[in-house]
Order: C-alpha cells, then sequence, then structure tokens
C-alpha cells in the first residue's frame, strides 16, 4: 500500500499494530507494538513508504503495519 492510499483510507489516531524491526513470519522475536498512528504517511528518501506512531521514535515503512480493524474509512 502506498502512503496516499494509506492516507486516503486511514485517519491519524488509527488503531495499528506495528512491527519495527522485522514482522513476526519473518522473525519468531520480532517486536509487537499496539498502538496508534500519530502522522500521516509518508514516502521516506522517495522509495519507503512509513507512517510515525505513538510510542516508538522512529517511523515504520506501512509493510510493517497492520490495520486494527481492518477496511478503512
Amino acid at each position: 500500500m502506498t502512503a496516499d492510499e494509506f492516507n486516503t483510507l486511514y485517519p491519524i489516531g488509527t488503531p495499528v499494530v506495528a512491527y519495527p524491526g522485522a514482522r513476526p513470519e519473518d522473525d519468531a522475536n520480532a517486536t509487537t507494538i499496539e498502538t496508534t498512528t500519530r502522522s500521516r504517511a509518508e514516502v521516506l528518501g522517495g522509495h519507503t513508504d512509513v507512517v510515525w506512531v505513538a510510542g516508538h521514535s522512529a517511523c515504520i515503512a506501512l509493510t510493517h503495519i497492520d490495520v486494527i480493524g481492518g477496511e478503512g474509512r
């Protein structure tokens, strides 16, 4: 999903599960954070779609975000 698509579907404050380092299917010891978005999604460095989440100091790639509850607006 692109940043524009994410922003169309999900406002700031959307509940998500974030995986800052790796997704659990790729690493059994992956960190999981149940949180909310605190920014609109954006493209980082011209190549990676990311969003900032509450309780974490770095942005997280949208590929490492699962929206809680699914479909969006």
